[in-house]
């Protein structure tokens, strides 16, 4: 079946499927970071999708990003997407980028606030046409969903020292 006719886009409009197999072609920030001082993983047992985010943070600000894994096109340009997005931002600045992402699905983050506008969020908002495909809404969130679990723990050890 053709990815482009309800294989691994589901449907996703027209006008963002180039940018959605661009970043899953050829990913963005794809690689082990060797330097890393925190990372995580997350699954997405529904579609059998894996991410591993590494970043390298310093004075409250992501210096370096990369992510390992494999799964869908949805969730694999998600990541590449994110880690262009997060690339140099501060910490609180990331957090609030994530609720923005979410905020494209419908998805009101307890967390974390956000104004930031969605031109914030990069290529990613070629996702927001997954909303109409709430199975798929997990693909998109997995990279985002496992980038905060990283910051929490880069955020427990610091807390730590």
């Amino acid at each position: 079946m053709d990815k482009l006719q309800g294989g691994s886009f589901g449907g996703v409009d027209d006008l963002y499927r180039e940018v959605i197999l661009d970043h899953f072609k050829s990913p963005h920030n794809k690689g082990k970071l060797k330097n890393a001082n925190t990372h995580s993983e997350g699954v997405n047992p529904l579609c059998g999708d894996q991410i591993s985010v590494m970043l390298l943070i310093e004075n409250d600000s992501i210096k370096e990003v990369k992510f390992e894994g494999h799964g869908c096109a949805i969730s694999q340009s998600a990541a590449s997407m994110m880690t262009d997005v997060i690339k140099g931002r501060l910490i609180k600045d990331v957090k609030e980028l994530s609720a923005t992402f979410k905020k494209i699905f419908g998805i009101e983050d307890p967390e974390y606030t956000t104004t930031a506008p969605l031109d914030e969020i990069g290529d990613a908002v070629a996702l927001e046409g997954v909303r109409k495909y709430p199975v798929r809404i997990k693909c998109a969130l997995l990279s985002w969903n496992t980038l905060l679990e990283s910051i929490k723990n880069h955020e427990k050890k610091e807390g730590s020292l």
